[in-house]
């Protein structure tokens, strides 16, 4: 992989390359050196006339050159030799200088220690031996994401072309080294020496802040490593557009999907409350506070954020008022012209009147301004505040509004939930596509079954590695509900604070919610949500034999095999008494 990637050039030749000519100054001065020794007449202990051999010469200039000096061997020299000795020092102190100067500049030459840490990079890459995740961009919600792998026990690599935020990797605690190069992810080369074509390369993340670098990742990953999933961030329609027409599976655009978020608010508020309590926020079943409220709204700013909420409250048939100091040719909108941090223009656009406000400028301080100011002259408005950066979020907390979109945050949930959960995904979209009743009616149930805390998402699937023991039992052809499942391993006659959300069939059958006597089958793939500790219940229940044969039975089986001998010679004995 790395001769693929930097075939034009190696280190190694890099630097042979780089230090030519003061290695051939430094061997023609000690070619030289020796070969003048050699020549030059001197004599021997005997007085008779000698000269050095080429060894000889050879260990004299070796030692002389470097200044170690051991002496005149092996015999005093003459005046000449002591002639030419002079002229070989002064020759080899200029070759050393030479030499060792362009070695030092070398070493800090940018290009051959970017040319090392590629390769230090490489090695790493190649010595992975477990499932790892190709993470292009460590900015906001590359943190977030590395943090958020490193705590699930998953490897991850990283590309960044910023040297600054490369540097904060190694500030970063992290329970596994994290393979990382300064480079730009766009370029195929690199993305070889990541990891992308890696037997065990498990999806490739790109979510650098140019759309068309996420576009040269995608098509890279497609046409190079068509089995590796593709996770991208696109915020340009056409740029998304063009990544699926590559066939990229997972396109985040962290603005459409807000959109689709507050659509879902307005049109199926149960719906929407219900995914959020899922995905994070405590609910509370005394209050519809959090909802948007369908009436006025007032959007400051008119950037790609607050066009596409536009756009959903035009579906929706809201009131819209747009207060921006670049108004566009054609208005289809009641237009106000102007900073929305005065208060003059926010009268003007009449905050007194409004029900809702959304701060959507690309500036955090301009979108802190905008809602205080808006709530000093209406305190009862329902407030949706732009977050651009996750490091403002100590403001945003005690701002306290009623939503707050932090678009990093977005799109790392969405990785992540792809990447966690991939069930997840699924049961988005059919919650998205149920009605307003039925919404009602799961999220009051959910809630009172696990808690208005925010549950437990995951997914597990009936298989040995997973579920030794369940899978064992459907297999002997024995039938398993749902219901039946989900019984405390402590205390069967009461239920387990977990629900099954997902069901998905091997056949590809799918099932939302499904009832209770739903029979399991071999290779079923579930979505659960549980309270605090009923994961590790659950989970000892599909594995373990004895715990899952009391569960569906109420028979207590002893643990071990000489238990169940000892077990079943008492049950006899018992017997026989009787």
């Amino acid at each position: 992989m790395l001769r693929s990637a930097m075939r034009h050039q190696s280190v190694f030749f890099l630097v042979l390359r780089r230090m030519r000519m003061p290695l051939i100054l430094l061997v023609t001065s000690m070619a030289i050196s020796v070969l003048g020794l050699t020549l030059v007449p001197g004599i021997g202990e005997d007085g008779e006339p000698r000269r050095l051999g080429f060894f000889e010469a050879f260990y004299f200039v070796s030692y002389t050159a470097t200044t170690i000096g051991f002496g005149e061997v092996p015999y005093s020299f003459s005046p000449q030799q002591r002639l030419w000795v002079i002229i070989t020092i002064y020759l080899s102190v200029v070759g050393w200088t030479y030499t060792l100067g362009t070695l030092i500049g070398l070493l800090s030459d940018r290009n051959l220690r970017h040319a090392f840490a590629l390769e230090r990079f490489a090695r790493a890459v190649r010595h992975l031996r477990e499932p790892f995740y190709l993470v292009c961009g460590y900015g906001e919600t590359g943190r977030l994401i590395c943090r958020a792998l490193d705590q699930m026990g998953r490897r991850a690599v990283v590309v960044e072309i910023d040297e600054t935020r490369m540097a904060e990797i190694d500030l970063h605690e992290h329970r596994a080294d994290i393979p990382a190069v300064c480079a730009d992810a766009g370029r195929p080369e690199i993305l070889r020496l990541a990891g992308l074509i890696h037997r065990d390369c498990a999806g490739v993340i790109a979510l650098t802040n140019d759309d068309h670098t996420n576009l040269a990742i995608a098509i890279s990953a497609r046409l190079l490593a068509t089995h590796v999933p593709a996770l991208c961030r696109a915020e340009r329609r056409e740029v998304a557009a063009n990544m699926a027409s590559f066939g990229t599976r997972h396109i985040i655009n962290p603005f459409e999907r807000f959109g689709e978020t507050l659509g879902l608010a307005l049109r199926t508020p149960s719906a929407w409350m219900l995914l959020r309590w899922l995905t994070g926020f405590r609910y509370s079943r005394h209050t519809t506070d959090s909802v948007p409220p369908r009436g006025r709204w007032i959007v400051c700013g008119h950037g790609r954020f607050a066009a596409g909420l536009i756009d959903v409250m035009d579906d929706e048939a809201l009131e819209i008022t747009i207060i921006d100091p670049d108004p566009p040719d054609e208005i289809d909108h009641r237009w106000v012209v102007g900073d929305a941090t005065g208060e003059v223009t926010l009268l003007r656009a009449g905050v007194r009147e409004a029900d809702g406000i959304i701060a959507g400028t690309n500036s955090d301080l301009d979108n802190l301004s905008i809602v205080v100011t808006a709530r000093e002259l209406n305190p009862a408005l329902f407030v949706i505040a732009r977050q651009n950066r996750y490091a403002n979020r100590d403001l945003f907390t005690v701002l306290n509004a009623e939503i707050s979109v932090v678009p990093s945050e977005v799109i790392a949930n969405e990785c992540l939930s792809i990447l966690a959960t991939p069930l997840f995904l699924p049961f988005k979209l059919a919650v998205r596509a149920a009605s307003e009743p039925w919404c009602a009616h799961q999220l009051d149930r959910l809630t009172r079954l696990i808690g208005e805390e925010r549950p437990d998402i995951w997914g597990v699937t009936i298989d040995a590695a997973q579920a030794e023991a369940l899978t064992r039992w459907l297999a002997e052809g024995r039938e398993v509900r749902i219901g039946d499942l989900l019984l405390a391993p402590a205390r069967r006659d009461s239920a387990l604070r977990c629900a099954v959300l997902y069901l998905k069939r091997a056949d590809g059958e799918a099932l939302l919610v499904p009832a209770d006597d739903t029979p399991l089958r071999r290779g079923d793939e579930l979505l659960l949500a549980s309270a605090a500790g009923c994961r590790s219940e659950l989970e000892l229940s599909m594995a373990n034999e004895h715990t899952l044969t009391y569960v569906l039975t109420g028979e207590e089986v002893a643990g071990g095999r000489l238990w169940q001998m000892l077990g079943g010679k008492r049950k006899t004995l018992a017997a026989d008494r009787r």
